[in-house]
């Protein structure tokens, strides 16, 4: 039986540039890194020479929330465009009590937005009321802020 989520793996082209934008674009704490190598990275990830280089990274410090977890391989990455139309994991969402200003500091930060954020109301469905929008972290990965209406 499975207990907890501990964390959300992304993987990215380059570690620092994604510390950067996770860390000082986004606002998450960098709890550390650590690299992998060896016969059980190898056999773990199914790479033969494998070497990981990971970074977790927090909500504002909030350990009881899954980190981060942003992984670089030495090897050549391949990146791929993000679709939420795509079979896979759609997108990682942030919670904020102000939708708006994250929007403008964000945009002014440079960040790619699918759309300005948009209104939805689920209570019919007992759900409740949402304001949420899309964006890009530097390798395309979508991500999306949500913030809860009353």
């Amino acid at each position: 039986m499975l207990s907890s989520v501990l964390h959300i793996g992304i993987t990215v082209s380059n570690l620092e540039q994604s510390i950067q934008f996770y860390r000082d674009t986004l606002g998450l704490v960098l709890q550390g890194q650590a690299t992998m190598s060896g016969p059980e990275t190898d056999q773990l990830f199914g790479i033969p020479h494998c070497t990981a280089h990971l970074a977790y990274l927090y909500c504002n410090g909030n350990l009881s929330s899954p980190p981060i977890e942003l992984i670089q391989f030495e090897s050549q990455t391949q990146i791929q465009p993000s679709s939420l139309t795509h079979t896979s994991i759609s997108e990682i969402c942030f919670e904020t009590q102000d939708i708006e200003s994250e929007y403008e500091r964000l945009s002014h930060a440079g960040v790619q937005f699918l759309s300005r954020p948009q209104v939805f109301d689920f209570t019919s469905y007992g759900l409740g009321k949402s304001k949420a929008v899309y964006f890009k972290d530097p390798d395309g990965i979508i991500l999306e802020l949500i913030q809860p209406l009353s």
